[in-house]
């Protein structure tokens, strides 16, 4: 036996006799695919028709307001609050963007 062991100190695999007989593996039982019933009353899957207007409309809304508040030279649209007018611009944009998360 000593002389079947290689360099590193392994033996070699055991032959088909040593090993005995394969065990036989277990049979998968699969059910057929039932779809499940059609209900009336499903919850609807999408986003709400408004969504996407309301989105648009920040969107544009918001960039419109930083647009005129360069244009104008701070003047308009509020030119009493000053760079607060870049706020609201940049926060209705930012609303548009959340609103665009939640469309399907």
């Amino acid at each position: 036996m000593a002389a079947l062991v290689d360099t590193v100190g392994a033996l070699p695999p055991p032959s088909k006799e040593e090993r005995g007989p394969v065990p036989k593996s277990r049979s998968r039982r699969r059910f057929a695919f039932t779809p499940p019933n059609e209900r009336s009353d499903a919850v609807r899957i999408g986003s709400p028709r408004w969504l996407a207007p309301l989105m648009v409309t920040c969107f544009v809304v918001g960039l419109l307001w930083v647009v005129v508040y360069y244009v104008t030279q701070t003047d308009y649209p509020i030119g009493s609050i000053g760079l607060w007018n870049m706020a609201i611009g940049f926060g209705l944009i930012v609303v548009g963007f959340i609103l665009s998360t939640r469309w399907k």
